[in-house]
């Protein structure tokens, strides 16, 4: 045992003198320190005491602020409330104190023969976004050599929103995000610089805290706002190449609060609002109905024989009793959101801990989200050499509830019957017509849908010193489980006969593990860093369901599965795997010259069995710090002047686990009298499949003027995606209707432009605004390799991806006008399309167009804010222009005789000759998509804010209290016609009917408080 114990300490003492040479790192503590010369008995020779508060320029108190005492080493730091205490040494000559803290401006303050010293630091605008964090590291926003884009801090917080991707939409340049479905809990979509991809995904990569958060089966949904720090937006390829086969399509970086030292601080943040929806496509009201169902029989030719279309009609009719189906299906939608957060620590210890419970009761009935969230974020100065740290979060998501369907809501007749005579609800409000049932029977199903994601990160430093000094090691751990549970019955009341029951299981379980070394060294007027890396990452996902059918009651409801009548069951099994290795150098001269060097290479387990599975990712980029250089001294209009200039290759294998891998599928048959399973063609697998690679581009400038009075960036990026991740169409004669293949080309180009202006900053009021505009020019460079079109997915050379193809309508067939040279059978009434090649024909091959690209052509932004005292308002407005699509609320069909219709469509008929919209009865036997002009802009949110000034916070014994009303999507200013431009309506039959959930507007009270 003496033997091991001394082959164990002749091992540590040399790491241990390694160690020791790295210096004490100064923590804040929870009360005011100073630095003093010590008599050789350890007493202070300091006689002057000098004691302050500081503060912001809104009045809040700033701890952790640095005061130094002018020439000499002696300094402090304020504790958590603001407040600090420092000796000066008795004889000190005119001494003046240094007031320094990240973001503010530094202050210098002759202390003259006071002994309390109070300060107001201002914000330093340029400062404030000095330290950036941009993966694997931070860097200083001036030797920033790519595209990086900073989420304002103003918009984490303060908005009423479950996803924080909602909160920056329109905020910031190149990145699209679009709230299609307003359902409770639901994420919006994101795009960072166009789709590069045509069927691979094209969603960016989303890190939190350093630890991939794609991937794992989790989402932003996840993430407390409150709990965000900071957020970056990687999106060239000197930005996002260090994490190389997930940075294709951009990187969204999040860092979530930390501890600092001091006192514990207490926070409490809250806000209870309603919602309800920012538009009401209305149906026709009774008047209007019995005039249109009057009007299809007469242009159909039919003989009215009843005043209403269905005989359950006719005893409200005759009593006069009409119904608001999007009244009985809708409710006040109701918002409460509640974060408590403790933070703090010692001089070796900081802490941050927090937990939310936010409930929201959508607009539909039935609707609903309810999140409970806990983190818990550590860190920890083991020695001087070692740090060691964790970020724990656990957050459960609920969906559940039956649901009403808004479809069917806005289809009834304002004459259906809501009940039956014992009060249950009527299955056929219009029977006999069936086509639609009541929109309210989701609500007597039983659903149940929750998540829970439990994430732990973990993570040790070790600094090394001596000659090592500037050398970091750094190991991160994440751990990801994910277990989801869905479950619903459908019975009688529904229009279940026989009762349907499902349940669903599923888990995730990931694990990413890193090693990170970084070298940072100075020397002269150079600057280096070194960053290398190597990693692997797992996910394991398995699910299982059970069906059955056939209950003799609706009691047991999903409980029991073994007592229906018929029962199945599925499975489902999957891993996925990455190895990576990555090297980067960050250099600058003089802070002058930039460079930045950077190579990945990465292993997916996707890939096909026939190719190495590995592929490498570079990318180059250099910078020059304009306004650094010595004749730029004298322009003092100039404040900051950057140009940058990056190339790279990035990669996307953003396809199915095993889908590049042959399998069948199993199918149930009748062999020789008996039920047998037997294989039938699954998916047909391509060995060679390999990555999808695009190439960035990207020239930027980044400017201030006057000060830093006028500041921003414009970047101008080009980048082609080649060997796309496209699934070839095959003949189905072969047993398969598509294969992934590595084949097409596109090209994206852009320009992003932000600009921020400090319009008037005189006495105690302000006026500062920001405005963001993005255009994106997305087109098809190759697809097959013949440069020819494919007609049946709607891809064509030349054009974006997603884009309307369709005949062009030319307005309506009047009465008395001949259609038969043109369109034969066509009559008054039916829709006019323009003959495009000229042939007297209107034809599917040669009379449709493109007409219009799905995706903006261009978006933008603009916030103003302006200060009074302590008032703060806040207007955010977005645009998005350019878009085109079809609109399914202009799409009836023949079910315009058996519905109700919206007000605001209108048809035509013989007197009031509508040159827009077509008679009753056309059958649209073309089956054109009414294509329609998307674009919109949109008062995003206001919000006012009151901070409560220092006397008053003291009164009420708390460290600071801020008080705010927020409006969000106000108005909205659009040519569309429908819900909303930006909901994606289904139509009967087609997708997904829950989420025909249309864009509501919010107005929310909140608190932001902080105790002492």
């Amino acid at each position: 045992m003496k033997i091991r114990w001394l082959l164990v300490l002749c091992v540590w003492l040399p790491f241990e003198r390694v160690f020791a040479l790295a210096p004490e790192s100064h923590k804040n503590s929870s009360k005011p320190t100073s630095l003093l010369p010590l008599s050789k008995t350890g007493t202070s020779v300091a006689d002057i005491q000098v004691t302050g508060t500081i503060t912001d320029d809104k009045g809040e108190i700033l701890p952790g602020v640095s005061i130094l005492l002018k020439g000499t080493s002696i300094g402090t730091t304020t504790n958590s409330e603001g407040k600090y205490s420092l000796n000066i040494p008795d004889g000190t000559k005119d001494p003046v104190l240094i007031f320094s803290f990240i973001g503010y401006t530094t202050e210098e303050v002759t202390v003259g023969n006071r002994t309390s010293v109070d300060v107001k630091l201002l914000p330093d605008l340029q400062s404030l976004s000095e330290v950036v964090v941009v993966g694997y590291g931070t860097q200083k926003r001036s030797d920033i050599t790519g595209a990086v884009a900073s989420v304002p801090k103003a918009r984490l917080s303060q908005l009423p929103i479950t996803n924080v991707l909602q909160a920056i939409q329109g905020s910031v340049a190149g990145v699209n995000i679009s709230q299609g479905s307003s359902v409770p809990g639901s994420a919006p979509s994101v795009s960072v610089r166009g789709q590069n991809s045509i069927n691979a995904s094209t969603t960016p990569f989303i890190v939190v805290d350093g630890i991939p958060l794609s991937k794992t089966g989790g989402s932003l949904n996840d993430i407390n706002p409150n709990d965000i720090e900071s957020m970056e937006i990687l999106k060239d390829a000197s930005a996002v190449a260090i994490y190389g086969v997930n940075g294709s399509n951009g990187v969204i970086l999040i860092t979530t609060k930390r501890g600092t030292s001091g006192k514990p601080t207490i926070r409490y943040n809250a806000y209870t609002g309603i919602e309800n929806y920012a538009h009401i496509l209305k149906p026709r009201n009774g008047e209007q109905y019995l005039q249109k169902y009057k009007d299809y029989m007469i242009q159909t030719g039919q003989t009215q024989t009843s005043p209403v279309p269905n005989y359950d009609e006719l005893p409200n009719y005759n009593a006069g009793i009409t119904t608001d189906w999007i009244k009985e299906s809708s409710q006040t939608g109701i918002l409460q959101d509640h974060n408590l957060s403790i933070s703090g620590g010692s001089d070796k210890t900081r802490y941050f801990i927090s937990g939310e419970y936010l409930d929201q009761k959508g607009v539909i009935k039935g609707y609903q989200y309810k999140r409970v969230s806990f983190r818990s974020n550590l860190d920890v100065d083991v020695t001087n050499y070692l740090t060691a740290g964790t970020s724990l979060f656990i957050a459960n998501n609920n969906y559940d509830g039956g649901r009403s369907n808004l479809l069917n809501a806005s289809a009834m007749s304002p004459y259906g019957q809501m009940y039956n005579a014992d009060g249950s609800y009527k299955i056929y409000p219009m029977f006999p017509e069936q086509l639609y049932t009541n929109p309210l029977l989701g609500l007597t199903t039983d659903r149940v849908d929750r998540s829970t994601n439990v994430n732990g990160n973990a993570y040790a430093q070790i600094k090394f010193g001596g000659a090592l000094n500037g050398l970091k090691y750094r190991m991160n751990l994440g751990y990801t489980y994910l277990p989801t549970r869905t479950a619903s019955y459908t019975g009688r009341p529904a229009n279940d006969m026989l009762g349907t029951a499902r349940t669903s299981y599923s888990e995730t379980n990931s694990f990413v593990l890193e090693n990170i070394l970084s070298y940072t060294k100075d020397w002269g007027v150079n600057h280096l860093d070194v960053t290398a890396l190597y990693s692997a990452q797992q996910r394991r996902y398995n699910t299982s369901s059970a069906n059955a059918t056939g209950f003799v009651n609706d009691q047991l409801s999903f409980n029991n599965l073994g007592a229906g009548a018929t029962q199945t069951s599925t499975s489902y099994a999957d891993r996925y795997a990455l190895n990576s290795q990555m090297g980067r150098i960050n250099y600058s001269y003089d802070s002058r010259y930039l460079l930045t060097l950077t190579a990945r290479r990465d292993g997916a387990s996707v890939m096909g069995g026939n190719t190495s599975k590995y592929g490498i990712f570079p990318s180059a980029a250099i910078g020059w710090n304009i306004s650094n250089e010595a004749f730029m001294k004298n322009i003092s209009p100039i404040s900051n002047l950057k140009l940058r200039f990056s190339y790279g290759k990035s990669g996307n294998e953003a396809i199915n686990v095993y889908g590049t891998i042959t399998t069948n599928g199993t199918v149930r048959s009748p062999f020789n009298g008996v039920s047998t399973i037997g294989a039938v063609a699954g998916n047909l697998g391509n060995g060679d499949l390999h990555w999808e690679s695009t190439l960035s581009r990207n020239l930027g400038l980044d400017f201030g003027f006057l000060n830093n009075r006028f500041s921003g960036s414009i970047d101008i990026y080009s980048n082609t995606s080649k060997d796309l991740l496209l699934l070839r169409s095959l003949p189905i004669i072969t047993g398969y209707s598509s294969v992934w293949d590595n084949i097409g080309e596109t090209s994206n180009k852009g320009i992003e432009v932000t600009l921020n202006t400090h319009n008037i900053d005189k006495g105690d009021f302000k006026w500062e605004s920001t405005i963001v505009f993005t255009s994106n020019k997305n087109r098809i460079v190759d697809l097959y390799g013949d440069k020819k079109d494919d007609l049946g997915n709607r891809w064509f050379i030349g054009q974006p991806v997603s884009v309307v193809y369709d005949y062009k309508m030319a307005g309506v067939w009047q009465t008395g006008e001949d259609a038969s040279s043109q369109d034969p059978g066509a009559v008054a009434g039916d829709l006019k399309f323009a003959d495009l090649n000229g042939d007297k024909k209107i034809t599917a091959d040669g009379d449709r167009m493109i007409l219009g690209q799905r995706a903006p052509k261009w978006t933008g932004g603009l916030t103003n804010t302006f200060h009074y005292k302590n008032l703060h308002l806040s207007i955010f407005i977005q645009t998005a222009q350019g878009i085109t699509r079809n609109n399914p609320d202009l799409t009836y069909a023949d079910e315009t005789g058996k519905r109700n219709t919206p007000i605001d469509v209108g048809y035509w008929t013989a007197e009031n000759k509508s040159n827009t919209r077509p008679s009753l009865a056309f059958k649209n036997p073309r089956g054109y998509g009414y294509a329609s002009d998307a674009s919109y802009t949109r008062i995003k949110d206001v919000t006012l804010s009151y901070v409560f000034g220092q006397k008053i916070v003291d009164k009420l014994h708390l460290g600071s209290l801020t008080a705010y009303a927020s409006g969000r999507n106000l108005h909205t200013f659009t040519n569309w016609i429908g819900w909303d431009p930006e909901a994606v309506q289904q139509s009967r039959g087609v997708g997904d009917w829950a989420n025909n959930y249309p864009v509501t507007r919010s107005f929310v009270f909140g608190i932001n408080v902080t105790l002492r």
